[in-house]
C-alpha cells in the first residue's frame, strides 16, 4: 500500500503548480477536459480570450466563480472556475461541450474538491495544525498515470481501477505532507438514476515516517475497534457524494 519508496519522495515537487490565487485546487492538465482552465483569465473574465486557438464561450455562461473551502498557504482560500471557464477549457479540448451540462458539472467538479479536502482533514484532526491557524493546502498536482500500489491491488481483486489520481500537499505548520488521492466512480440507484456518485480513496503518502505513523495509528484504530465490537474510522474508499 506505499505510495512511495521510504527513502525519497517519488513526486518531484519542483513540478507541482503553485498557481495564482484564482486557480482550482486540483491540476487536471494530465487527462481531463477541464485542465486548462486552471490559472487562465482573461480580461472579460471568460478565460479564454488569451489564447488565440480557445472558442470563446456563450456570452450568457455565469462568470462566477465560487470560494472553496481549501485555505491557501498565503492567505484566503483556492477558487474554483466560472461555468464559462469550464466551457472554454473542454471546448479547446475538442470535447464538444454543451451550454446546458455546465450548471451540472461545475458542481460536481466543486464536490469532488470539497470531499477530498474533507477526507484530508479526517487524517490531520489532532495533529497540531489548528495551533497555528488550521492545515492549508500548498500544491496539487494530477497523476493520473502513475497507478498507486493500493490501486493495482484493488484492480488484482476485481475492482475498476480508479479514473484519476492526484497528489495533494498541505502544511501543517510549517511541516509538508503529502496525500495521495485515487478518484472511483460510484454505481447510481438504478440504470435511470441520473445522480453522480464518487468514492475518493485518501491517504498519507508513504514517502515519510508521519506518513507511516498515521497510516499505522488508524490500521490499529480500526483493528481494536473491530476486536471489541466497536465501529473503526470509516475507509475513505467508501466516501459517498
Amino acid at each position: 500500500m506505499a505510495s512511495g519508496s521510504a527513502d525519497r519522495c517519488p513526486v518531484d515537487h519542483s513540478s507541482f503548480a503553485s498557481s495564482s490565487k484564482d486557480s482550482c485546487p486540483v491540476d487536471h492538465t494530465a487527462r481531463s477536459s477541464w485542465s486548462s482552465i486552471l490559472g487562465r483569465r482573461s480580461e472579460d473574465g471568460h478565460g479564454a480570450a488569451e489564447l488565440p486557438d480557445t472558442p470563446a464561450p456563450p456570452a450568457n455562461l455565469p462568470l462566477d466563480r465560487e470560494t472553496s473551502s481549501i485555505p491557501r498557504v498565503d492567505g484566503g482560500n483556492w477558487v474554483y472556475p466560472s461555468q464559462a471557464q469550464f466551457f472554454a477549457a473542454m471546448a479547446r479540448k475538442n470535447h464538444n461541450p454543451h451550454e446546458s451540462d455546465m450548471k451540472v458539472i461545475v458542481p460536481i467538479h466543486n464536490a469532488v474538491n470539497e470531499r477530498a479536502w474533507q477526507e484530508i482533514m479526517k487524517w490531520e484532526a489532532g495533529q497540531g495544525g489548528e495551533k497555528c491557524g488550521g492545515v492549508k493546502l500548498v500544491s496539487f498536482k494530477g497523476r493520473p498515470k502513475d497507478r498507486t500500489p493500493r490501486a493495482l491491488w484493488y484492480s488484482l481483486l476485481g475492482y475498476s481501477p480508479p479514473f484519476d489520481r492526484h497528489d495533494w500537499v498541505v502544511d501543517r505548520c510549517g511541516s509538508r505532507m503529502r496525500y495521495v488521492i485515487d478518484f472511483y466512480t460510484g454505481h447510481s440507484n438504478g440504470p435511470s438514476s441520473k445522480n453522480v456518485s464518487f468514492f475518493l480513496d485518501v491517504r498519507p503518502a508513504l514517502d515519510n515516517w508521519e506518513g507511516v505513523r498515521l497510516r499505522a495509528e488508524r490500521f490499529w484504530q480500526r483493528m481494536t475497534g473491530r476486536l471489541w465490537g466497536e465501529p473503526g474510522k470509516p475507509e475513505s474508499l467508501k466516501s459517498k457524494s
